[in-house]
C-alpha cells in the first residue's frame, strides 16, 4: 500500500491472471495505483513483497502483500464487498468458486502456453509490443536480453510445440464446458454476474480479444498461425459470451495516477488497442 494509504497493484499488463485482480479491483470502483517491473523481474519483486510466492499480480492492501489472483479478489470481497462478485447463497458461492478453481487450473495456464509458444517465435513482433508499454531505456534492456528471455520463458512454462498443441485442446474444452454450463442463460452461476464469469472472460481475453480489455494495440498484426486460432476461439459461442461479458460488466480503469511509460505513450497518441493479445489480426488471414 503507498504512503497515502491507497492500494497498489503489482502486475503484468498482458497477463491473464493478472486481468483478473485488475477486472475485481475496477468492477468494486476501488481507486489503485498500479506497477509494472519488467518482464520476469517482477519474480525478485513479488518475493520482496510477499516473502513467499514469486508470481505477479501482487496487491498491497491494508499493510499487507497479497499474491494470487484468487487470494486478490477474495480479500477485496472481505474488505470492499460492494458490488459483489460471489453469491450470497452458500450453494451458490460454492459453486462460484469451484469454477473460478476450475479456470484457473485448467484455462489460464493453457492460454498462455498457446500464445507465447507463437508469439515468442515471432521476436519482432513481441518486441513491437512490450516496447509500447515501458520506457524506451526498458526497452532496449529487453531487446538484448531477448534470446535469454525466451528462453527461459520456453523452460518456465514447459513451452514447445507438443504442449503448445495439447493446451490449445484444453482451452477448447474448457471453451466447451462454458457453453455447457451457460445453456442459453448469460452467466454461470445463479443468474447473475460472479466471479466464476470474470474469471473464465479474464483468462481467456487474451486469445479473445473484447474491446474492453486494457493496455492492447489495434495496430499490431498477429503471427498468423495465432491470428487463426484467436480468429476459431472468437466464432465460438463462448468466445461471443466472452464479448458480450467484457461489454457489459468489465468497466473502464480505477487506477489513480497512471503507470508514466503508459500515461506517455497516450500522451503520444498510442492509446490502448482492441484486439487479441494487445493486436489487430493480419489482413492476410
Amino acid at each position: 500500500m503507498s504512503a497515502d494509504g491507497v492500494p497498489v497493484l503489482w502486475h503484468i499488463k498482458v497477463s491473464n491472471f493478472n486481468e483478473k485482480a485488475r477486472w475485481a479491483l475496477d468492477y468494486k470502483r476501488i481507486p489503485h495505483r498500479r506497477c509494472a517491473p519488467l518482464p520476469l523481474g517482477h519474480a525478485l519483486v513479488a518475493l520482496a513483497l510477499t516473502r513467499r510466492v514469486a508470481t505477479f499480480p501482487v496487491l498491497q492492501l491494508d499493510g499487507r502483500a497479497i499474491g494470487d489472483s484468487t487470494r486478490i479478489i477474495a480479500a477485496l470481497e472481505r474488505r470492499f464487498p460492494d458490488p459483489p462478485l460471489y453469491p450470497g447463497e452458500p450453494a451458490m458461492r460454492h459453486r462460484a468458486l469451484e469454477l473460478e478453481e476450475f479456470f484457473d487450473e485448467n484455462l489460464g495456464p493453457h492460454v498462455r502456453r498457446v500464445a507465447f509458444w507463437e508469439l515468442l517465435r515471432a521476436p519482432d513482433l513481441m518486441l513491437a509490443r512490450v516496447g509500447e508499454m515501458t520506457t524506451p531505456r526498458q526497452g532496449r534492456v529487453i531487446a538484448a536480453a531477448f534470446p535469454a528471455v525466451r528462453a527461459t520463458m520456453f523452460r518456465r512454462y514447459s513451452i514447445n510445440e507438443r504442449s503448445a498443441g495439447q493446451s490449445l485442446l484444453k482451452v477448447r474444452a474448457a471453451m466447451r464446458l462454458i457453453e455447457d454450463v451457460l445453456d442459453a442463460g448469460d452467466h454461470l452461476v445463479g443468474g447473475q454476474f460472479t466471479v466464476a464469469d470474470l474469471a473464465a472472460a479474464a483468462l481467456l481475453a487474451p486469445l479473445i480479444g473484447p474491446p474492453e480489455l486494457p493496455y492492447r494495440d489495434p495496430d499490431m498484426p498477429l503471427p498468423p498461425r495465432l491470428a487463426e486460432i484467436a480468429g476459431e476461439l472468437r466464432s465460438l459461442p463462448a468466445g461471443q459470451w466472452i464479448l458480450r461479458t467484457y461489454e457489459r460488466h468489465r468497466p473502464a480503469s480505477a487506477e489513480i495516477d497512471p503507470e508514466p511509460a503508459f500515461a506517455e505513450n497516450r500522451r503520444n497518441g498510442q492509446a490502448p488497442g482492441r484486439g487479441p493479445l494487445g493486436a489487430r489480426q493480419s489482413r492476410a488471414d
